[in-house]
């Protein structure tokens, strides 16, 4: 798959941005996501916000010191996933071949659509353009020939920024950056790192250290150390198909007494049997999704023996996942998917194992991504990635 063009969009400050929506006398404020109790962290900050030094993560009341003006509102995910949803809708007009990376980001190869246009950044231009006219939320956009590029490439502009980064580019615009600048290096690795002498994403891609970074972090920093060379994947994750469908709920006062989360659970498993059978769909794992009223995630399923959209089934196996995972924290908000779906009278994409696919040659990760995405959902958000913007 040589020779594709991929770009990363990024809804900036995206929870701010929503709740500007909502509430247009935000407009220009300094505006935060969090939660309204004392040991609240900051989700999301507006652009506003952040020129105060208020960042994602920090307590809320560090938040307030530094910003006495500062206006605090509380998450409305239900209305974000909605945003969300209409956001890669509005994308997929220019491609199919889109790749979800969070509920505020995404992946596109746009290799055969921006032949229609005579200068490639046009098609970026107008997709940041569009995104913004019809959803009224800014995006900044990297253009690169794999995903991390791309990625890199929008974390560089931003807001309402569009950035190219190419192969022959990467020694001048992304080497010299940090090294904690670089995507897929955790916090905490960071300063291991730079005990070995690693401070920049180029010292990351030199030969010379390579042998060190791979006995520090092990054979995940193989690919790691490749993308710092220029050479990620460009191959995306995308299915034209629906392979999962989920309802969820975000409540109106936090809850965390066990029959309160019952009462919740069997509300969504009768909607989601309801959905399920007027589609036609069956599904082999089921999964749950719960936001704590610290803005944490946590997302867990299993698989079971046989297909079904019954809702006293669904129920069953959702507090099954809760009671092994229950932390006692206070909930927020609450979900329940089906996913591996079937249906005998449509068809629902998944992978063939067996099918004669003429294609390049695979490797084993290859082939364990194909087997895994039998008995997954899909891409799930983590606190981290939502704390992160």
């Amino acid at each position: 798959m040589a020779g594709r063009v991929i770009f990363h969009i990024d809804l900036n400050s995206f929870f701010a941005s929503a709740e500007v929506l909502k509430n247009s006398a935000l407009e220009g404020q300094p505006v935060v996501v969090a939660g309204m109790h004392r040991r609240s962290v900051v989700s999301t900050a507006s652009y506003e916000a952040r020129n105060y030094g208020v960042h994602s993560a920090m307590p809320l009341h560090m938040a307030l010191e530094k910003c006495p003006q500062l206006v605090v509102v509380q998450g409305d995910y239900a209305w974000y996933e909605e945003l969300s949803r209409r956001f890669f809708n509005y994308v997929k007009r220019f491609s199919p071949y889109l790749e979800p990376a969070s509920i505020d980001e995404c992946y596109i190869d746009v290799t055969e659509a921006i032949r229609a246009y005579k200068r490639p950044l046009d098609l970026a231009w107008r997709i940041q353009k569009g995104v913004y006219e019809d959803l009224r939320l800014p995006c900044s956009i990297g253009v690169g020939p794999n995903k991390f590029l791309a990625k890199m490439a929008s974390d560089m502009r931003k807001p309402m920024g569009i950035t190219v980064l190419r192969r022959q580019e990467i020694e001048r615009k992304l080497w010299p950056l940090s090294i904690a600048d670089m995507f897929g290096i955790g916090k905490k690795t960071v300063p291991l790192l730079e005990r070995q002498g690693i401070y920049t994403i180029g010292d990351f891609a030199n030969p010379a250290n390579e042998a060190k970074i791979m006995a520090l972090m092990g054979k995940h920093a193989y690919q790691l150390i490749q993308n710092a060379r220029g050479f990620g994947s460009n191959r995306l994750d995308y299915n034209t198909s629906v392979q999962s469908i989920f309802q969820s709920t975000t409540l109106d006062t936090n809850i965390v007494e066990y029959e309160e989360v019952k009462s919740v659970f069997k509300r969504l498993a009768n909607k989601l049997s309801q959905r399920a059978k007027q589609e036609d769909l069956r599904g082999a794992l089921i999964s749950i999704s719960i936001r704590y009223a610290d803005f944490t995630n946590a997302v867990r399923s299993t698989t079971i023996s046989e297909y079904t959209n019954d809702a006293d089934v669904l129920l069953e196996h959702a507090l099954l996942l809760f009671d092994q995972h229950n932390n006692g924290k206070e909930i927020r908000h609450l979900g329940i998917g089906l996913g591996s779906l079937f249906s005998k009278t449509r068809t629902v994409d998944q992978i063939n194992l067996f099918q004669d696919v003429k294609a390049e040659p695979t490797d084993s990760t290859d082939i364990l991504k194909q087997l895994n995405k039998q008995l997954s959902t899909g891409k799930l958000m983590k606190a981290s990635e939502l704390l992160k913007k």
